[in-house]
């Protein structure tokens, strides 16, 4: 079919009659009449030779061909009508999909969020966190900012900054700390990786004590709990600094132990666009500058 006679209003009355199933309320969101979408839907039919619905007393019904057409009528559309919103201040913006470990989004991106949108206007960032568990093809992202040691199967991983942990805790509680080993007497706050205090007890000179604290799957969620006073987090400090600075949270000891740090990821298979590459080279220069303040 010639895409120059596709006969759009048709397809539209179409669709919508196929989600209210009923020509009058599609003619409703359509703001025509009811007769206009009733025709726009026969002329459909008869240019297709074939029936789309089944007109029943009380609406419609579909037809096993005019099932086949909802979803990818369905599909047009909502592509038709993603792509306009990207205009909706009147230039195209371009949509970038970035998966972002919770942790590294609420300690170091947001607050520089502010910083990108000036400096790339006509990028639509869409953000999701995640607890570091991240299907980049499934989600379909255009980067995931992951934390680990880089290897994941088909991505190509760029590291972006370390991230050496150390305790973290309310200012009461670091008060009775005096060195590594008054942590035995207190509640360690463990994340989802279970060996983590071990290695720092391990860079400390120290056995680690068996470990008895509620498990976090989200480092700014355990920091949360240690500066209420729960118990002792190990977390990155680079991740903290406001909360370090105010002495909500104390780092009672300065050993650091290096069990990770943050790449930005993609899959190898995945062509990098201009906004790709933008946000890329923004991160880049954003590692080394400090913190802008409140």
């Amino acid at each position: 079919m010639d895409r120059a006679q596709l006969p759009l209003n048709a397809l539209r009355a179409f669709e919508a009659a196929a989600r209210h199933l009923n020509f009058t309320r599609a003619a409703i969101e359509l703001c025509v009449s009811q007769g206009a979408v009733s025709h726009q839907v026969a002329q459909l039919e008869q240019r297709l030779g074939t029936r789309l619905f089944h007109r029943l007393p009380r609406g419609l019904a579909l037809t096993d061909e005019g099932h086949v057409l909802v979803p990818v009528l369905a599909e047009m559309f909502d592509r038709v009508g993603a792509t306009l919103d990207q205009y909706g201040d009147g230039r195209f913006r371009e949509p970038l999909k970035v998966g972002v470990v919770g942790t590294f989004a609420t300690g170091w991106l947001l607050p520089r969020l502010d910083a990108f949108a000036r400096a790339h206007p006509a990028i639509d960032l869409r953000l999701s966190t995640n607890n570091n568990r991240v299907d980049l093809a499934a989600e379909a992202l255009d980067f995931a900012i992951r934390f680990g040691h880089g290897a994941w199967h088909g991505t190509e991983a760029e590291p972006l900054m370390a991230a050496p942990m150390t305790p973290v805790c309310a200012p009461a509680i670091a008060a009775r700390l005096r060195s590594p080993v008054d942590l035995v007497q207190e509640r360690l706050l463990r994340s989802y990786r279970p060996d983590e205090w071990t290695l720092w007890f391990d860079a400390a000179g120290l056995p680690a004590p068996v470990l008895r604290g509620p498990v976090f799957d989200s480092a700014a969620l355990m920091a949360s709990a240690a500066a209420a006073g729960l118990g002792v987090a190990l977390a990155p400090p680079a991740m903290f600094t406001r909360e370090l600075a105010s002495e909500l949270l104390v780092q009672p000891f300065a050993v650091e132990v290096d069990v990770g740090r943050y790449w930005l990821t993609r899959l190898i298979s995945r062509p990098e666009t201009a906004a790709m590459r933008h946000f890329r080279d923004w991160l880049a220069d954003e590692v080394d500058r400090p913190l802008p303040p409140h």
